[in-house]
Parts: C-alpha cells; sequence; structure tokens
C-alpha cells in the first residue's frame, strides 16, 4: 500500500516561497524563451503569435463564452452540432472578470489567466513533489512540466494550465489533511475541465483510505475527521453543477452534456476509436513510422505509471495520474490533443524529475536546458503549423 499523508522526503525548514522560487524563476525563464522562439519563428512566417495564443481553437469558444455567454453552435455540412456548452465555465468566468475590472479584452484577459495560473500550477507542482521528494526534485519537477513538448499550451488562452493549478494545490492539501481546501479546489477543478473527475476522485479514494487507515484511532484525534465527509460532498459539486445545468439547458436531462460532447464526436469508448486510428497508421509508409511513435509513446507512459507505483507515490497522486492518463487516452476522438490533454498528469513525471535531481546540477542543467530549447522550437512549429485542436 502507498502511504497517504507521509512524506519520503524528510521534513524541510524555511519558508515554502524560499523553496519554490528557483523552481519558479526557472520556470519563468523556459517559458520567456518558449514565446521568444514563437514570436521569431511567427515573424518569419508572416503571423501573428498574440493570434495564435489568443484567438485560435479552443480559446476563440472560451472568449465567445466569455462575451456572449452559452447557446452559441456551429452546425457542419456532416450534421455535427458544435456547441459552446462543450466548454466548462471557470475560464470564460475568469476572462469575463478581468475583462471587467481591466481595459484588456477578453482574449488578452484569457492571457494572464493562463499565465498567472501556470506559476499556480508551478508553484503547485513544487509543493507537491517537495513534499513527497524534496526541493531538487520539485524544481526538477517544475522545469520538466515547462519543457514538455507541447509545453507552450500553458501559455495560451486555453483551460490546462488553471486546471493543474487547481490539481495541483487540491492534492497538495489532500496530502497534508487540508481536507476542505482540497474538495473546493477539486470543485473548482470540476468547473475547469471534464478531467475535474480525476481530482474528485483523487479526494475521494484518499478521503476513505484514510478514513479506514485511521478508524482504530482514540476519538480524541479524530477532529480533523469530520472534514473528510464535506470535503467528499464538495468535491464533485462543481462538475455535478455544471453538468445537470447543461441537461436542464437543453432539456435532455441529467446526460444531456453527453450529447453535447456527441455532437463534437467526443465521448469514452475505452480507447477503441485510438486503437483503430493507431493500426491504421500502419496500413502505408511512411505513416508507419508515426503509428509506432504512438505505440512507443503509450507505452512510455504505461512505463512511467508503473514506476510511479513501484516509488510508492501517495495514493491520491497515484489515482489522479491514472484517470487523467484513461481519460486522455480513451476518448473516441481528437487524437492530435492527446498530448494536451495529458498536460496535467504532472504526478507521471516524478519518476524522471527524482532521477534528474540525484544527478551533479550541471548535468541536470544541459539536460533541461537542451529540452527548453527543442521544447521551444517544438512550440514555434507547432502552434505556426496544426495547432492544438
Amino acid at each position: 500500500m502507498t502511504d497517504l499523508e507521509t512524506p519520503v522526503a524528510p521534513p524541510r525548514a524555511g519558508p515554502v516561497w524560499g523553496r519554490a522560487a528557483p523552481a519558479l524563476l526557472g520556470y519563468a525563464a523556459v517559458r520567456a524563451l518558449g514565446l521568444v522562439t514563437l514570436a521569431v519563428w511567427s515573424a518569419a512566417r508572416d503571423k501573428s503569435p498574440h493570434q495564435l495564443l489568443s484567438a485560435r481553437w479552443d480559446s476563440l469558444w472560451y472568449t465567445r463564452v466569455a462575451e456572449f455567454g452559452y447557446g452559441y453552435e456551429v452546425r457542419l455540412p456532416n450534421g455535427d452540432v458544435h456547441s459552446n456548452l462543450a466548454f466548462f465555465p471557470l475560464l470564460p468566468w475568469l476572462e469575463r472578470a478581468f475583462a471587467a475590472v481591466t481595459p484588456l479584452s477578453y482574449a488578452d484577459a484569457g492571457l494572464l489567466v493562463s499565465a498567472l495560473a501556470s506559476l499556480a500550477a508551478a508553484w503547485g507542482i513544487f509543493a507537491v513533489a517537495d513534499h513527497v521528494y524534496g526541493s531538487r526534485a520539485g524544481i526538477c519537477a517544475v522545469l520538466l512540466w515547462a519543457v514538455l513538448p507541447v509545453g507552450i499550451v500553458q501559455s495560451m488562452a486555453y483551460s490546462e494550465s488553471l486546471f493543474t493549478a487547481l490539481a495541483a494545490w487540491s492534492l497538495y492539501a489532500v496530502l497534508t489533511g487540508r481536507w476542505l481546501t482540497a474538495g473546493l479546489l477539486a470543485s473548482l477543478a470540476g468547473l475547469t475541465r471534464p478531467v475535474g473527475a480525476a481530482v474528485v476522485a483523487a479526494v475521494w479514494v484518499a478521503a476513505i483510505a484514510s478514513f479506514v487507515r485511521e478508524r482504530s484511532v482514540p476519538a480524541q484525534t479524530g477532529a480533523p475527521r469530520w472534514r473528510r465527509a464535506p470535503a467528499m460532498l464538495l468535491a464533485p459539486l462543481g462538475a455535478a453543477g455544471y453538468v445537470l445545468w447543461v441537461g436542464h439547458h437543453t432539456g435532455k436531462g441529467p446526460l444531456g452534456y453527453l450529447d453535447v460532447q456527441a455532437g463534437w464526436r467526443n465521448g469514452f469508448d475505452g480507447g477503441y476509436a485510438f486503437a483503430r486510428f493507431v493500426a491504421d497508421k500502419f496500413t502505408s509508409f511512411p505513416s508507419a513510422l508515426a503509428g509506432l511513435a504512438l505505440i512507443i509513446g503509450v507505452g512510455l507512459l504505461v512505463w512511467l505509471y508503473v514506476i510511479c507505483v513501484r516509488q510508492r507515490q501517495p495514493l491520491p497522486l497515484l489515482v489522479y495520474a491514472g484517470v487523467v492518463t484513461a481519460l486522455a487516452l480513451c476518448a473516441s476522438s481528437y487524437f492530435g490533443s492527446k498530448p494536451r490533454l495529458l498536460l496535467p498528469a504532472f504526478p507521471l513525471l516524478l519518476p524522471p524529475a527524482l532521477a534528474l535531481a540525484r544527478l551533479r546540477t550541471s548535468r541536470s542543467a544541459w539536460v533541461l536546458g537542451g529540452l527548453a530549447v527543442a521544447s521551444a522550437a517544438y512550440g514555434a512549429f507547432w502552434l505556426n503549423g496544426s495547432g492544438p485542436p
């Protein structure tokens, strides 16, 4: 069994901000490199980096919700109906709030929310990794999250950074026994993306496991226990509230949100459609190389998760990472979006972060520096090409 609340690393002294500062400075430097590279690349292709970050793909849907509310839809020639009800409301609510109190447009407010949320996410990832493995592993985990190939999404007016921030701090609250905070943050995560179910699952499983483990503790130490029940009630309220509202709004009942997703040809089929997508790659060459790369990528994810289990990561991290990964890989469409959908699964980065932390500082710096350059170049190439659907 994995330990729920006892950290692997020894207790650390000093303020949280002081320990997190190197990670946040390094994260900001990586993101700045990515943005500068995008600006240069886009200028060479006569494109606007601002538009690529704030006014294409999903960011357009979010800003439309912020400006006009829900009810907009696009009917495609093949009969599909793309409704903005598919997009959860917390990000557009924040865009509207920032636009109301500043001279920023809704799109620029989205960029500001994303920038602030990405720093909060980096801090949350550090807090979790620092709690489990120590500050060096925490710094490496944050930098690995920053240098992911699709890391540029962290700087876009998308909801991944906001969701990761809420998820990371909710998990940290669970690890440190702050149950009400964990439940509230899980509820907010559920208002951000459908994958908020992963945070809810982590809170529920951790609370149940903690209660079962401690049921023999004397009554006088049980004062904090009652907070687990409200936390478990709070955690699903955000996602459940929005899903039920969509069902009422569309007149299709509690499952109305599934109909909205079906209009986007999106759903959960256990990975069958993705498996067929990968198999179809092997019908010709060179697409077979892409199919092989996809198989290797999925195998790498599974391998990382197995290592997480073997390293006895705390139970809430294992539950959260497992659900995020399963939901991303088993979605029935938008296969090009899967790397982006996996961005919040930061516990999978803890094994390589721990390995980097054990290296000499100069070696880990060279590794992370090389990855940062590669990530910046790929992000600029990606956004100027197909981009994140």
